[in-house]
């Protein structure tokens, strides 16, 4: 039994001094691999093949991207355009005044003031938006005209409701501050210089008929003052006791009508 023990302990140590010396034999090493050529570089696009913006659809129509990015510059200077071009500013300034006449500087609220000049101003340019938009608006959404033709043609019924309402005495003190040569008609005059002057003559209305409410209303607070002084009340404000009477005259005589039917009429015919 002993030597068969030896026997099988020498055969495992022969196995393993076998074993390592097989792992040990040297390994041939493998041959470099010879570089790969360098890709050539891309040959460049002409000069007349750079980045395009497509600013129409297929069927010519401008496209919802650009309609949208139209519609956002539109909005943002939209109160500028109502400001200088239409008659809110006439409008309000006139409200403006009738509410300092009946001696109410916080009644009816500015916001209010403008809320009602906003929408008479829509009622009275009305025709010239429906022109505005027949002339330009959808003819350049329906792909039948570029942006370029369609701001000169929306720009026509701007223009010329402006010049109807401007009186020429302005148009020729701007067009002098300009040191421009006279214009051969209406119909030439630039808008960087017929936009000033109708805002110069709708601000000479708007006091023209301020001027015309507040003369009643001065009228009353001469009689109420007078009164007050022949009865030694010289500590009681006159316009404390004027007030009821101002507002039951300006009731009366359906003050809020003759107003807005002033502003309303003054836009009918030019001028």
């Amino acid at each position: 039994m002993l030597l068969l023990g030896l026997a099988v302990l020498a055969a495992v140590v022969l196995m393993l001094v076998s074993s390592s010396m097989a792992s040990a034999t040297p390994v041939d090493p493998t041959l470099p691999v010879a570089p790969v050529e360098p890709t050539a570089p891309a040959t460049p696009a002409p000069a007349d093949s750079g980045v395009t913006v497509q600013l129409n659809g297929a069927d010519g129509t401008p496209s919802a991207a650009i309609v949208t990015m139209l519609g956002i510059t539109l909005l943002s200077v939209a109160p500028a355009v109502l400001l200088m071009m239409t008659s809110f500013t006439k409008i309000f300034v006139v409200l403006a005044m009738t509410r300092n006449a009946l001696a109410l500087p916080n009644i009816p609220p500015n916001q209010v003031l403008a809320g009602l000049a906003l929408f008479l101003s829509f009622f009275i340019m009305s025709p010239v938006l429906i022109d505005v938009n027949n002339l330009g608006v959808q003819p350049y959404l329906n792909g039948d005209i570029d942006f370029a033709a369609a701001i000169d043609a929306a720009s026509k019924p701007l223009q010329a409701f402006m010049t109807a309402h401007t009186r020429q005495e302005d148009i020729a003190l701007m067009t002098r501050a300009a040191g421009m040569a006279n214009p051969e008609n209406a119909a030439a005059v630039p808008l960087t210089t017929l936009i000033p002057a109708f805002m110069i003559s709708e601000l000479r209305a708007a006091f023209i008929i301020g001027f015309v409410i507040f003369i009643p209303f001065l009228v009353i607070d001469i009689v109420v003052s007078a009164a007050l002084m022949s009865m030694g009340m010289m500590m009681l404000p006159p316009v404390m006791v004027s007030l009821p009477f101002k507002i039951l005259l300006f009731i009366l005589v359906d003050g809020w009508g003759l107003v807005i039917t002033a502003l309303i009429q003054s836009y009918q015919g030019g001028g």
